[in-house]
């Protein structure tokens, strides 16, 4: 069994709606099985749909960049796993794999900030005690390891033929 970097937290196969044009994976794809891994991690937390409805508070995205690193295609296996960069008392940062689940090498890559919201006023809200707990711990249990390459990643083109002023 490969060792991935972070927790694996959810496995998968390339389904035949998500193969687009050019016969692999579409991007789209990609964010959706990252999505759904956020939302299996967050289970972990104990942010499920009961939790959501009973307790009126959930998270939001507000930031994501992803990185697509070499093509998927029709029923491959997929795992994602995450590594936590950081959290506070209202947010959390983290960094998601998508590895071949056979091949074992890197698909791609999500990096993604969320913030814990109360929905009954819509405004960021401290995380409750029991989650933070359950976040602390899932931080508490991973291997050391080094800032991911990907992550905080800034895109631009080397050597521009037209480029855009910067502020």
């Amino acid at each position: 069994m490969p060792e991935y970097a972070g927790a694996e937290i959810i496995r998968g196969t390339v389904l035949p709606e998500w193969i687009d044009v050019n016969n692999h994976m579409n991007v789209a794809y990609y964010v959706l099985a990252f999505d759904t891994a956020v939302d299996t991690l967050w289970e972990s937390f104990g942010i499920t749909e009961n939790h959501i409805n009973v307790s009126q508070s959930s998270t939001f995205a507000v930031e994501s960049h992803v990185t697509w690193q070499r093509e998927l295609t029709l029923d491959e296996p997929y795992v994602i796993t995450s590594y936590l960069l950081a959290y506070d008392t209202k947010r959390i940062h983290q960094f998601m794999r998508m590895y071949h689940a056979e091949k074992h090498y890197l698909a791609a890559t999500a990096e993604w900030m969320n913030l814990h919201v109360d929905l009954s006023v819509r405004r960021v809200a401290p995380w409750p005690d029991a989650i933070r707990e359950r976040i602390a711990a899932f931080a508490g249990q991973q291997k050391t390891s080094d800032w991911p390459a990907e992550a905080g990643r800034q895109m631009s083109i080397k050597k521009p033929i037209f480029g855009a002023s910067r502020p």
